[in-house]
Formats: C-alpha cells, structure tokens, sequence
C-alpha cells in the first residue's frame, strides 16, 4: 500500500510553534504527530511514503531520512510554490494505481487496510473518509420568519458528515487537476463529481481529531498521552516504549 502525506502546509493556526518548525514535527507525547502517522500506516500495511514536502522541507526530511527506521521507504515531492492540497499528487512520481492521498497532522484510530481495501473493492475513482462531527454552539441560537422571532434554541448542538482529510485514489484523478496553479482536495472532488466519476464516502467506528489549532493540539496531546494503545498498537507501541528508555 503507497500513501502520499502532504506535509508542506504553512501551519499557521499553530504559531508560534510552527514558526520555527513545521508543522508535522509538532510533538504529542513522545512523537511528532507525522511519527504517529507513520507508524500507524506501516502497522495497517503501507510500505511505500511520499512526502509532500514545502515549508521547513529539510528539517522533515532530516529527521525521517528514507524511512528506513521506521521500516518504510520514505521519498519526497518538493513543491517550489503553493499548489494546495491536490496539486501535489500531480509532482508525485511512481504513483500506484490506486493509493492514499492524506494529511500529515491527524489524530486518528480509522484502520487504514479496510479504508483501502474497500476502495479498491468498491471500484470508486475516489474513497472519502468520513467522521460525525458534533460541533456545541455556545449561545442561544434564534430562528426567525423575517423579523419575527418564531423560536429560540439554548446552546444547540449540530451533527454533520465531515471529511477527515484521508482519501484513498485512483491514479486516473491526476488528468482532473489543474497543473501548475493551486488546486485543493474539495475542487478535485467537486470536478470528479461533474464528470460522473464514482465517489465513495467510507464511515466507521474511529476516532479522528484535526490537529488544525491549538485548543485541538492540547486536546490531541491529552487524548494521545492518556490512550497510546489506541493510537499506536501491536509493535508500533513496544518500539515506542523501547525507545523511550
């Protein structure tokens, strides 16, 4: 299994920790977070890392090198401009028929081998991992008829499908970006979806946290310290332990 991680985002939301380094080498416990990534992709199968790399890029590829410690084949795709979140699966080289395309800074327990397999199962041209977001407004929310009030909700709590960040590819998705200009993730979805293209939106039992601002790095740095047996299993966990020592 080949997973590219787009790893070059600004992280501005994280300042002032990421102005002196990138954002997926922020630490959550013992690890940067991209760490975690990792060894959770090796654990469910993947093999072959592309890094998306931009901002800080040789900080990140001095400290994972060819991913050899890790027992990953690590190489890396240098944006010299901005191209958002799709743009880069067009630099990447020796891309498999189908693979991942993800974000480098989440907090996740989705199993990633059944993400992929039904996938490549399900014969889509794109895969969505999706979560149920719970989002608490904390304030009285009015609902009105023009200018009349018709009712009042105290601090209600919404439910909505959202995308994790996670997608599983096939390679045919490269002729719908647009080359050289900055192209994201929900434009290459939305041009896929024009074109007919199958897209498939994956749920499951998993816990997922975007690590996008500070309260949600203090949330993840809690919910990893107090869970690695979630976050990290099988040997993943012990190699952690044994290099802590």
């Amino acid at each position: 299994m080949q997973a590219l991680i787009l790893a070059g985002g600004e992280g501005t939301r994280l300042k002032p920790f990421t102005n002196v380094i990138p954002k997926p080498l922020v630490p959550i416990g013992d690890l940067p977070i991209l760490e975690v990534v990792l060894r959770q992709l090796k654990y469910h199968g993947a093999d072959r890392i592309v890094l998306a790399v931009n901002k800080l890029a040789r900080l990140i590829e001095a400290f994972f090198g060819d991913g050899s410690r890790l027992g990953l084949k690590i190489v890396y795709s240098l944006e010299d401009k901005p191209l958002g979140t799709a743009g880069p699966i067009r630099l990447a080289d020796n891309l498999d028929e189908d693979f991942i395309v993800m974000n480098g800074d989440l907090l996740t327990t989705i199993d990633y081998s059944a993400f992929f397999q039904r996938h490549r199962t399900s014969g889509a041209t794109a895969t969505i991992a999706t979560f149920q977001k719970e989002v608490k407004i904390d304030l009285g929310v009015l609902e009105m008829r023009e200018e009349s009030f018709a009712n009042y909700v105290e601090k209600p709590i919404y439910h909505f499908t959202v995308s994790m960040g996670i997608y599983a590819l096939n390679r045919r998705v490269i002729q719908f970006i647009d080359s050289g200009k900055k192209f994201d993730m929900p434009d290459l979805v939305l041009a896929l979806h024009k074109a007919g293209e199958k897209i498939l939106c994956y749920s499951g039992d998993y816990e997922w946290l975007d690590i996008g601002r500070i309260d949600d790095y203090e949330k993840a740095v809690q919910l990893f310290e107090a869970n690695k047996d979630k976050y990290l299993v099988g040997g993943e966990l012990s190699e952690v332990k044994r290099g802590s020592k």
